[in-house]
C-alpha cells in the first residue's frame, strides 16, 4: 500500500508539472532571493534573470538523466552534493534508469527532492545521439518583448535653466529577446535592452538599443565535444575564488547550501552588462575521466577614465575604477561606456571519478588601459595595473555520507586564498555544513564570488556552521552561525573589524495546502560612526535584529493566500531604530483557464533606511522585483496574465508605493517630487 501511494504521488507530481507552461518560484526560492538582497547592502548588484532563465530553459528542454555528466547536475540548485554523487553512483552500479519512479531507490533522495527534479528531467537512452536532420523544424522559437517605465517624472528628465536634461534619453525601458532551442542540445539567439534615461536610435545609441548580447551554444555535438559556446557565455570555477559568473548563494535560510555549484561553461542571454564573457569556449572529453575547457574572451568594459600630464608634457590615460552598473544616461556615464577593453584567456582541467573531482583552473586578464585607483587606505591592496594572472586548485570528495570540498587560489604578490568545507548527512533527518574561509588582504581577483560575508574574496577570515533538521515530515528547522574578522581596513570601517551573525528558521508545511514559518536573524558587526568631536570616525558595534512570521494557505486548487509580518531593530552607538512591515497576497492560477493574477497590499513603518525589509514580488516572466520596505507608507502591485492558444502570453504589472512621511522619493537624478511612485510594465511572450 505504501509503495502504491508513493507511485501515485509521483505520478500526480509529474502530471501537475506537465500541465504548467510557466515556472513560478517556490516560496523557498523567493526567500533565498530576499536573503541575498538583505545581505547586499551596497556591495554589488545582481540580475536575478540569470537564475530564473536557467531553470525556465530546463523546464522547456529537460535533461536526459541517463546521459548526464556530474557537471550537468550543477544546473539544479535544489540538489545537494551528496544527492548528486548518489545519482551518479546509482547509474554506474545499476545502469540506465528505466523510469522516473526509480529515483526513489537512490540514497538521499526524498519525495520533495524528486518532486523538485521531475519538471526538469526525462528518461531516455544513454547512448550518444547526434542532432537529427530535422532539428530546425522540431525546435522551439521564443520571442519576448517588454516595455516598462515609472509614470512619475524623475529629476533626471527635467530641463534646467539651459533647457538641457541630465538624462540623455527618455524614461521608457525596452527589452527584446529571441531564442531558438532544440531539446537541451542547441540554443542560439540574441538579447537587447535599453534602460530608462538611455537614448534609443539616437545620440550615443544610434544603432538602437544600449546593450546587445548574442550566443550560440551546442551540447554534445559528438562523442568528444561536450559543449561549444560562441558569442556570449558564462564560466564558473571551483568555489568562486577566481571566477563565478551568474547567481551564487549567500547566507540565508538554506543553511546547508554553502558549496558553489555551476556548469563550467554555459550560454548567456541575460542583461547584466558585465558578468559574462564574449568570445568562444569548448569542453573536450580527453578520456572518460578527464575534461578540458579552454576559453578566450575580449569585450569592452565601462570604466572611469582620467588623464595625467607627464613631465614631457604628454598625457597618460588611465582608469580609476571599473564600472558595473550598465547605466549610460548622463554625460559622464556615456563617457565611461566601453572605455577599457578587457581580454581574458583561461582554462579548466578536470579529472573525476565516482568519488573524486579535482580541477586545475587558470585565468589571465589584461586591460587595455592601466588601472590606477584613487588612493585610500582601505583599497591600497586592491588590484591595480593592466594584467592579472590567477590559478587555483579545487576538489571534492565523497565518502559514504560525508562530502568534502574546497579551493585554494593564488594571485600575484604570492597571495593565497582558500575556502574549504564539509557537508555531512548524520541522519536522514539531520544535515550539517561547515565552511572555513581565509582571504588575505593582498589577494586579488577581478570577479570572484566565494561564499563569504563580503565581496571581493579579500581581507576576511571566517567560520560558518549550518544545520538542517527535519524532526517530523511536516517540520523543518534551519540554523546557522557565522563568525568573521577583517584584519585590514574596509570601506566605512577605518580599522580592523569583526562580526558574527546567526539565523533560526522553523518551517511547518502541509503539502499542497499550507506552509508557515517563523524566522529570526541577529547580526553584529563593526562599522564607522561619527565621532563626537568630529575629528575622525570610530568603530562601534552595530546590531541588527529582524524577525518575521509567514503563512501561505491554498484556499482552492486555483487560489492561494499569503500573509507575512516583519519586525526588527538596528542599534548602533546606543541609538535604537525600530521598524515593522506586513503584506497580504492573493494569487489565482487555474490550469486550462486563460487568465491569472497576483495581487499584494503591504504597509510598512520604519524609523530609518538602516532597518529595511526586503520582500520578493511576483513579476512578469524572466523579470524580478525585490523592493525594500522602509520609512512609512504602503505599496501594492497587481500582475495579470492572459494566455492565448497560439502560444502567446500577455502580462501587465502595475506597482505603486505611497509615503506619508516625506515629500520626495529617491535622490539625485532619480528623485521624484511627490509622495507616490508608480511603475508600469507590459510584456508579450510568444512560443512557436
Amino acid at each position: 500500500m505504501h509503495l502504491y501511494f508513493t507511485l501515485l504521488l509521483l505520478s500526480a507530481c509529474a502530471m501537475s508539472y506537465s500541465q504548467q507552461d510557466s515556472l513560478d518560484f517556490s516560496l523557498e526560492k523567493e526567500i533565498m532571493v530576499e536573503s541575498f538582497m538583505q545581505d547586499q547592502a551596497i556591495d554589488e548588484e545582481f540580475n536575478y534573470n540569470d537564475l530564473f532563465d536557467e531553470l525556465s530553459y530546463l523546464r522547456r528542454n529537460p535533461l536526459n538523466l541517463n546521459a548526464i555528466s556530474p557537471n550537468d547536475l550543477n544546473q539544479f540548485p535544489f540538489l545537494s552534493p551528496l544527492q548528486k554523487t548518489s545519482l551518479v553512483g546509482y547509474l554506474l552500479d545499476h545502469g540506465p534508469l528505466l523510469s522516473v519512479f526509480e529515483l526513489q531507490a537512490i540514497p538521499f533522495f526524498d519525495l520533495q527532492t524528486i518532486k523538485n527534479l521531475l519538471p526538469f528531467v526525462t528518461i531516455g537512452q544513454s547512448t550518444f545521439d547526434p542532432l537529427p536532420d530535422n532539428w530546425s523544424a522540431e525546435g522551439n522559437h521564443q520571442i519576448i518583448m517588454r516595455w516598462s517605465r515609472t509614470l512619475e517624472q524623475k529629476r533626471g528628465f527635467e530641463k534646467n535653466e539651459n533647457e538641457q536634461r541630465p538624462y540623455a534619453g527618455d524614461p521608457n525601458q525596452w527589452y527584446l529577446r529571441y531564442r531558438f532551442t532544440f531539446s537541451n542540445r542547441l540554443s542560439f539567439g540574441f538579447t537587447a535592452e535599453k534602460d530608462e534615461g538611455e537614448t534609443f536610435f539616437n545620440g550615443s545609441n544610434s544603432q538602437g538599443f544600449d546593450f546587445y548580447s548574442g550566443h550560440f551554444f551546442l551540447q554534445n555535438p559528438n562523442g568528444k565535444l561536450r559543449a561549444v559556446a560562441v558569442g556570449d557565455f558564462s564560466i564558473s570555477m571551483g568555489q568562486g575564488l577566481i571566477l563565478f559568473n551568474g547567481f551564487s548563494t549567500r547566507k540565508g535560510p538554506q543553511t546547508i547550501q554553502v558549496k558553489r555549484l555551476g556548469q563550467v561553461i554555459r550560454r548567456y542571454s541575460s542583461v547584466n552588462e558585465t558578468d559574462f564573457f564574449r568570445g568562444a569556449g569548448v569542453t573536450v572529453s580527453l578520456s572518460k575521466t578527464l575534461q578540458f575547457t579552454p576559453f578566450i574572451s575580449s569585450k569592452k568594459q565601462d570604466a572611469n577614465i582620467e588623464e595625467e600630464m607627464l613631465e614631457n608634457e604628454s598625457a597618460a590615460v588611465f582608469a580609476t575604477s571599473l564600472q558595473n552598473s550598465g547605466k549610460h544616461r548622463t554625460e559622464s556615464e556615456i563617457m565611461d561606456e566601453k572605455a577599457v577593453r578587457q581580454t581574458a584567456i583561461g582554462g579548466i582541467l578536470t579529472w573525476s571519478n565516482r568519488h573524486w573531482q579535482i580541477s586545475l583552473n587558470t585565468l589571465y586578464n589584461r586591460l587595455g588601459k592601466n588601472l590606477k585607483r584613487t588612493s585610500a587606505l582601505y583599497n591600497q591592496y586592491f588590484f591595480a595595473g593592466r594584467q592579472l594572472f590567477n590559478s587555483s586548485f579545487d576538489y571534492s570528495y565523497t565518502w559514504r555520507n560525508i562530502h568534502f570540498f574546497g579551493e585554494t587560489a593564488a594571485s600575484e604578490k604570492d597571495a593565497l586564498a582558500s575556502a574549504n568545507g564539509v557537508l555531512i548527512s548524520l541522519d536522514p533527518k539531520l544535515d550539517i555544513a561547515l565552511l572555513h574561509r581565509h582571504f588575505p588582504r593582498n589577494y586579488q581577483a577581478l570577479n570572484p564570488k566565494p561564499f563569504a560575508e563580503t565581496t571581493g574574496a579579500r581581507n576576511e577570515s571566517g567560520l560558518y556552521l549550518g544545520l538542517e533538521l527535519t524532526p517530523l515530515p511536516q517540520w523543518k528547522v534551519n540554523v546557522y552561525f557565522d563568525q568573521w574578522r577583517h584584519p585590514w581596513l574596509r570601506f566605512r570601517s577605518d580599522a580592523p573589524s569583526k562580526g558574527h551573525e546567526w539565523l533560526t528558521r522553523i518551517n511547518y508545511k502541509i503539502r499542497r495546502k499550507m506552509e508557515a514559518h517563523f524566522q529570526i536573524k541577529n547580526e553584529v558587526k563593526m562599522e564607522n560612526t561619527d565621532a563626537p568631536d568630529g575629528r575622525f570616525d570610530r568603530l562601534h558595534l552595530r546590531k541588527n535584529v529582524q524577525g518575521r512570521i509567514h503563512l501561505s494557505y491554498q484556499l482552492t486548487k486555483s487560489l492561494e493566500w499569503r500573509s507575512r509580518a516583519y519586525a526588527g531593530f538596528t542599534e548602533i552607538n546606543g541609538e535604537r531604530l525600530k521598524g515593522t512591515a506586513m503584506f497580504q497576497d492573493l494569487k489565482f492560477k487555474a490550469i486550462g483557464f486563460p487568465i491569472s493574477f497576483t495581487a499584494r497590499y503591504a504597509i510598512f513603518d520604519t524609523e530609518d533606511y538602516a532597518i529595511r525589509f526586503y520582500a520578493y514580488e511576483n513579476d512578469v516572466l524572466n523579470s524580478f522585483t525585490v523592493p525594500a520596505y522602509f520609512d512609512r507608507g504602503s505599496r501594492f502591485f497587481l500582475l495579470v496574465g492572459l494566455r492565448f492558444r497560439n502560444g502567446l502570453l500577455l502580462e501587465t504589472r502595475v506597482a505603486r508605493t505611497s509615503y506619508v512621511n516625506q515629500q520626495t522619493i529617491g535622490s539625485g537624478n532619480d528623485e521624484i517630487d511627490g509622495t507616490n511612485k508608480t511603475d508600469l510594465k507590459v510584456q508579450l511572450r510568444w512560443n512557436f
